[in-house]
């Protein structure tokens, strides 16, 4: 796997304001042959369980999953490619956590590198498109936080809710609101 610094170059060099979906110079097929390459290899691995499908509307391109009680791990897997840079990330359990990295073991990582490699992608841990994004392209929690503000602003912040919320359901809030990494190239636009 390159270092990490070098992966947070990458994502911070594709980063495009004006090409929020795909890149200026995205080439649909390269796309296609990659995601199929991804797709294959996780078949011949899992078995007939893997489920793939392309994106549309999305920087993301597609993704593949292979429920719990298939041939996956435990939670199960999923697997996705961005239209950015050949970026693939994958993670157990709900998609987007914190505790997705955790259940990918040290030699799933390893063969997922190797063939992320072979199909001319870069395996992106979980854990860096998680880190918080401070790009210049509008992503869509910078929409929701505009709107939430905006309705603050105008009085209507949820003043009965707040009432039932504890101080720190207030901080995992303004978390929800920042945008991350994974919300620039693996998200719908």
């Amino acid at each position: 796997m390159l270092p990490l610094d070098e992966i947070r170059t990458l994502l911070s060099a594709h980063d495009d304001p004006d090409h929020r979906e795909r890149p200026r110079d995205f080439d649909p097929r390269a796309a296609v042959r990659r995601f199929d390459l991804l797709t294959g290899a996780l078949r011949r691995r899992f078995g007939p369980s893997v489920r793939a499908g392309l994106y549309q509307d999305s920087s993301a391109c597609g993704g593949c999953s292979v429920p719990a009680d298939g041939t996956g791990p435990a939670g199960g897997l999923w697997v996705e490619l961005s239209n950015f840079g050949g970026f693939v990330t994958a993670g157990t359990g709900a998609h987007w956590t914190a505790d997705s990295a955790t259940g990918l073991s040290g030699e799933f990582v390893t063969w997922l590198d190797e063939v992320c490699t072979a199909a001319g992608c870069v395996l992106v841990p979980l854990d860096v498109l998680m880190e918080p994004y401070d790009g210049p392209t509008p992503t869509l929690v910078d929409e929701d936080r505009v709107f939430v503000e905006t309705l603050a602003a105008l009085g209507h912040d949820d003043e009965d809710d707040e009432d039932d919320e504890d101080a720190d359901d207030e901080g995992d809030a303004d978390d929800d609101l920042r945008a991350v990494w994974a919300d620039r190239y693996f998200d719908y636009v």
